[in-house]
């Protein structure tokens, strides 16, 4: 059986890769023809506005944790460590030592499942006739309540359970990000390879009855064309080996996916040798192709527009009868459809990097020191990569439903479009968060930190004006696409029967030295598409018209309209801990994590220890609400808990009590300093403002109380001033928990008036006045008792 299935896949592989090759070598010279026009023509269109990181980011993880998994060669739960890079592709570990990874998950073509039934209903259809049940199958029988599953049409499943549904819902979000930024397809900066590759496995789908291509674009080249060449080999296998497979049900379910699983990891690799051989040999002809292009391109050009004015004379009586039935009764409709989710995403986006931008305006009016500008400035640098932050922008898009689409249409899922307007969102959040690094930087360079709360200001509201542009204009690009990529598969379906036998007389047409860079069925797509494309402009542009969404009317900017903002376009990001983090400086040698770095707002914590930091962040807050020290242990920080020693003698700020040791102290001391407490006290009053926490206060108000300046202070700072340091007297006590979010507890609030902040005018006197001012208040609360 193991040498019938070998030899299946790999004449199949052959097949698939060899058909493959040849459309390839046909699209890389259409592909290096179209890049090489390009460039010498130009072309035109809306600017973007923000910039875009061209260095990613260094030194940065995205999320690590404890949580069960199920192992199919034991057949049971063990506790595994997983690791996410920023590379996206899970690696899990025996333990958080993190030595030997047991393996790596790439999760190109993935699902997340939250749920064993939609898990079961994808088994019964993968292996027809064997339909499992809830219970019946051990390695179904979830150790908890709270399931994650992935799963994948031909690879190996993992499944893992958590302890709360707290923690499935954080896991959940982290594998969709991963999943996410596997599927983004091939990048676009390639102008070559990229358009041949996609437009050689479209064409091969085409052949063989399949229109539309969006949902085979996941993970890099030896993927999707391992996707391709499953996608037929997959009912050959399941018909030679489904009558085989004997034993109970779970066995033949185990059997089938781990048969599946080899086969897909063999055929992997004999397409990944192909390919590399296949993209070697057309780079080796470039030059010489190239050439001949520059040598011969107005000829080319000609001839090309004169074979498409004669397809467009046979196709357009057809293509424009079935749009005019088929196609412009439902593009405003479906439009609409996509509008309202997708700008809700992208508002929501906007409104995250407002709300972080203000949170750092405050503390840092605060503060407004360099430290607290540099660890603000660290966790938005990540923003756009925090998949639970994201995830409330995610869930909008989420919404997009497209009824009838999957008859009409014969569109496979609305998922395709969901997840390319989630990847775009994410994109405009990090060019956002990389535009006003750059800007602030810039201007702190000129103004040092100064008035830093009105510089912020300055450069957050003119990030949001480009994001706004940028919005729109990638909004719009994206309603083009989508929309095309519902249209153009349905009518190449309706028109290629027909067209096909009009089609090949138009090959004597091309000269032999051009019939490399002229293709008949290039052109003949080319026209339906230009033919289909002016009913779509036409309704984006209505839509633009109407500021439906906001969406703005396209202009075309100079690449000189802010000079001093393009000559910043190259620059890496900024290293905020190095130029301003001043004792940061060795956190940035040791790897950040991401979902350590920005704290989730109302989130509630899990008792357990299933979700753990990376060993080595310290002084970093975990979402788990612990920080880690530097000797492993974990201190409660987040959640206002003590630790147990600190439990047994509390020590509360703001009613003033003290330690048994400070008690035993003479009052003779505190009465000397009692009258110079009482009036800096009095004298701080004045500028300490009482925060209102019934309602919550507008985005204006947020910006308005964040640009108020601080009060001139009486004296000359020292150049020596030191941050205040509790008394010596005082047990360990972990800090109080640093509130992103600008506002304070009431307890803090008391605390703070009791204890005037003086440490940068006169640090000693301010720590014995701080001393004695809480030995008399315990005094007083002990004589009451």
């Amino acid at each position: 059986n193991t040498v019938v299935i070998i030899c299946v896949f790999s004449v199949r592989t052959m097949e698939v890769m060899g058909e493959f090759g040849r459309l390839y070598e046909q699209q890389y010279a259409v592909a290096l023809f179209n890049k090489v026009r390009f460039d010498v023509e130009g072309g035109g269109g809306p600017q973007p506005q923000l910039l875009r990181r061209k260095i990613p980011l260094e030194n940065k993880s995205i999320f690590s944790g404890s949580l069960f998994q199920y192992l199919e060669e034991s057949k049971k739960w063990r506790n595994h460590f997983l690791f996410v890079p920023d590379s996206y592709n899970i690696n899990y570990y025996d333990s958080k030592a993190r030595l030997h990874p047991k393996g790596t998950i790439d999760c190109a073509g993935y699902k997340v499942l939250t749920s064993i039934e939609d898990y079961l209903d994808l088994m019964s259809n993968s292996l027809p006739g064997v339909k499992a049940k809830i219970g019946s199958s051990p390695f179904l029988k979830c150790a908890t309540q709270f399931p994650l599953i992935l799963w994948h049409p031909y690879a190996r499943h993992y499944i893992y359970c958590m302890v709360t549904k707290e923690e499935q819902q954080k896991w959940h979000a982290v594998l969709q990000d991963c999943v996410r930024h596997t599927n983004d397809g091939l990048s676009e900066e390639n102008k070559v390879q990229t358009p041949a590759f996609t437009n050689a496995v479209r064409l091969y789908r085409q052949a063989q009855g399949h229109y539309g291509t969006w949902e085979m674009m996941c993970g890099v080249p030896s993927q999707i064309l391992s996707n391709l060449v499953m996608e037929s080999l997959l009912p050959v296998l399941r018909d030679l080996i489904s009558p085989r497979l004997k034993g109970k049900l779970y066995e033949r379910q185990r059997n089938w996916m781990l048969i599946s699983d080899a086969v897909y990891s063999q055929v992997q690799g004999q397409c990944q040798a192909k390919y590399e051989a296949l993209l070697q040999k057309c780079e080796a002809a470039r030059s010489s192709v190239e050439a001949s292009i520059r040598t011969d391109m107005d000829q080319i050009i000609t001839s090309k527009e004169h074979l498409t004015n004669k397809i467009r004379a046979v196709v357009l009586p057809k293509a424009e009868k079935l749009l005019k039935v088929s196609i412009q009764p439902y593009i405003s409709s479906i439009l609409d459809a996509m509008m309202e989710p997708t700008s809700r995403g992208f508002s929501e986006v906007r409104d995250l990097f407002f709300k972080e931008l203000v949170d750092m305006s405050k503390n840092t009016l605060n503060e407004g020191t360099k430290d607290t500008l540099a660890q603000h400035m660290e966790k938005i640098s990540m923003l756009a990569f925090h998949p639970v932050k994201m995830q409330i922008c995610y869930e909008k898009v989420e919404q997009l439903s497209l009824e009838g689409l999957q008859q009409r249409f014969d569109v496979s899922s609305p998922s395709v479009f969901v997840q390319r307007a989630q990847i775009l969102m994410r994109e405009q959040m990090d060019n956002a968060v990389y535009t006003f690094e750059q800007i602030l930087h810039q201007s702190l360079e000129a103004q040092g930190t100064e008035e830093l709360c009105k510089t912020i200001q300055r450069c957050q509201d003119r990030v949001i004006k480009k994001f706004d542009y940028d919005s729109s204009t990638v909004r719009k690009r994206f309603f083009r696409e989508a929309l095309l990529q519902i249209f153009i598969p349905y009518m190449l379906k309706q028109l290629s029967p027909s067209s096909a036998l009009e089609l090949p007389r138009f090959q004597e047409l091309i000269f032999e030295d051009f019939s490399c860079f002229i293709l008949v069925e290039n052109i003949f797509e080319e026209v339906v598409l230009q033919f289909v494309m002016k009913d779509i402009m036409m309704a984006v542009k209505e839509a633009a018209i109407q500021r439906r969404h906001n969406l703005y009317r396209d202009s075309i900017v100079l690449s000189n309209s802010d000079p001093n903002l393009h000559l910043l376009g190259d620059n890496p990001s900024i290293d905020w801990a190095r130029e301003y983090g001043g004792s940061q400086e060795e956190k940035k040698r040791r790897m950040k994590q991401v979902m350590s770095m920005i704290q989730v707002e109302d989130s509630t914590v899990p008792s357990s220890e299933s979700c753990l930091e990376v060993p080595g962040i310290n002084d970093i807050l975990g979402e788990d609400g612990y920080k880690e020290k530097s000797d492993g242990e974990a201190s409660p920080y987040l959640n206002g808990s003590a630790s147990p020693e600190a439990s047994e003698n509390p020590q509360d700020l703001s009613n003033g009590s003290v330690s048994k040791e400070e008690e035993t102290k003479p009052e003779e001391q505190a009465e000397t300093v009692t009258e110079s407490a009482s009036a800096m006290e009095k004298s701080e009053a004045e500028h300490i403002q009482p925060k209102v926490e019934e309602q919550p206060p507008s985005k204006q108000e947020l910006v308005e109380e964040a640009l108020q300046p601080l009060p001139p202070p009486s004296e000359e700072v020292p150049s020596g001033a030191t941050e205040m340091s509790p008394p010596e007297e005082m047990p360990d006590f972990p800090p109080p928990p640093h509130d992103d979010s600008g506002f304070q507890s009431p307890t803090s609030e008391k605390a703070e008036e009791e204890v005037p902040q003086h440490s940068e005018e006169c640090p000693e006197a301010t720590k014995t006045i701080t001393t004695a001012a809480a030995e008399t208040n315990s005094s007083d609360s002990a004589r009451e008792q």
